[in-house]
């Protein structure tokens, strides 16, 4: 049963739980150290727990530990010095080093555990946090991921001490195979089936838990009907929005030029595939054969999926495609890949939002849109099972097509082509979406005052 120790008006001193705090262009990083600013000036005091990834942060005290398991470490590792000597020579030969060591090891842990690689930093960080809370330096803890390992060593905290405990699911921590699952069964995957327990285990012990999408909530409160009952968690929704990438948050204003730019960012998979817009471009070429020379498709963030690099080669658009890789921080501008990713935004004609296939799409909304939103330029999603999604697309007058629907998605680009040659590309509607609103809906269903 929960035992909250007083109103949380009263409980200042937070100790926030964040496996990748403060990492370069990582969502799950982006999530919680947007909402920090607003923290502050709502009068809470964070200590932040987080992982070696992250950059030190001088606004408040920061601990940072290393993962006790062999696989986290080498995670962790690999990020670490990345951020101290950049990925050229030191990074490959450390890195290759620590791989060779450690892959007994790392054999071993699986072979026994079969969790993710990132679980054994909860020990750490309990560790760490119990002594924080007995000493009476903490009054709640506030676990988010990312990774779920900080929601272990929330709740390891919680059953030990009975703090206050809240918690921010990310990605659902259960994930259904189709529209009829609804995760009751439990999965033969050992990492899975921990996930399931700990689901299990939030919606009881935790004070009050929150969801990103309708969809999540929904799912959570069928698989646990006691979620809201007064003895157990209140679960509730909360749009995370982001901050302008960069801090800017003025609008650059759009250039039509001789190409028309679609651009993704973000990680691409074969469930979440460029070849989607590849494809697509078949009948288009067929159609307007003087498209071959104006369009061309950027992708930021990440490596080609494999679906991706069999359509270039089968279809002959190594010109039309290109691949930019993930944008690091600049030594020479002192640029962080985030600045650098919202320029890149700004020179865009159409955003590509991927949503991907899979039956948990009904549960997600992809980070990246929230960032879009800031840049003014128009949204092309392709999306799959979440009217949630789709209504704030809709809304805001973007491009919008349904994966697994060729035809539909032949004619939003042959829509998008036409707009563009006429110079009227949808302009977005509404207001960007930033994080302050995120806060205020936390501190208010958590009955915060400051």
């Amino acid at each position: 049963m929960s035992q909250t120790k007083g109103p949380m008006s009263e409980k200042k001193s937070w100790l926030i739980l964040s496996h990748g705090f403060n990492m370069d262009g990582r969502a799950s990083s982006q999530t919680i150290t947007d909402k920090i600013p607003y923290l502050l000036e709502a009068g809470i005091q964070p200590i932040v727990f987080s992982a070696i990834t992250g950059i030190q942060d001088q606004r408040f005290p920061h601990r940072r530990f290393l993962a006790w398991g062999p696989a986290a470490f080498r995670f962790d590792f690999r990020h670490w010095i990345a951020n101290q000597y950049g990925r050229g020579f030191i990074y490959k030969l450390l890195t290759r080093t620590v791989s060779i060591v450690l892959a007994p090891f790392i054999g071993l842990e699986k072979l026994i555990l079969g969790y993710s690689s990132q679980w054994s930093w909860a020990m750490p960080a309990f560790i760490h946090g119990l002594g924080l809370v007995r000493s009476g330096k903490v009054d709640l803890v506030f676990s988010t991921g990312g990774a779920w390992s900080a929601h272990l060593a929330g709740l390891w905290l919680k059953k030990w001490t009975g703090i206050a405990w809240i918690a921010e699911i990310h990605d659902p921590l259960v994930i259904r195979k189709n529209p009829n699952d609804q995760g009751f069964e439990q999965p033969k995957n050992r990492d899975a089936r921990f996930r399931h327990y700990l689901e299990r285990q939030l919606t009881k012990y935790a004070d009050h838990v929150w969801w990103f999408t309708d969809g999540a909530v929904h799912y959570a409160k069928v698989r646990n009907p006691n979620l809201n009952t007064p003895e157990n968690a209140h679960g509730f929704m909360v749009l995370p929005g982001a901050e302008p990438p960069g801090g800017v948050t003025a609008e650059k204003p759009h250039r039509y030029s001789e190409k028309l730019n679609l651009c993704h960012f973000g990680s691409l998979a074969n469930d979440r595939s460029l070849s989607t817009i590849l494809n697509a471009l078949v009948p288009l070429l067929e159609k307007y054969p003087v498209a071959r020379d104006h369009i061309q498709v950027h992708a930021y963030g990440a490596a080609l999926d494999p679906l991706t690099i069999q359509a270039i080669k089968t279809l002959g658009f190594n010109d039309v495609l290109l691949a930019h890789g993930r944008l690091e921080k600049d030594p020479i501008t002192g640029k962080s890949g985030r600045e650098q990713v919202l320029e890149k935004m700004q020179e865009a004609d159409v955003l590509i939002l991927l949503h991907g296939n899979d039956e948990w799409c009904a549960e997600y909304i992809p980070s990246k849109f929230y960032e879009y939103l800031w840049t003014g330029r128009p949204i092309w999603g392709i999306t799959h099972r979440n009217p949630q999604l789709d209504q704030m697309l809709e809304e805001r007058g973007a491009y919008l097509s349904q994966e697994g629907d060729a035809i539909g998605v032949a004619t939003a680009l042959e829509r998008i082509w036409l707009d563009w040659k006429q110079q009227k590309l949808h302009q977005p509607l509404g207001s960007p979406m930033g994080v302050d609103q995120a806060v205020r809906k936390i501190l208010t269903e958590i009955q915060w005052q400051s």
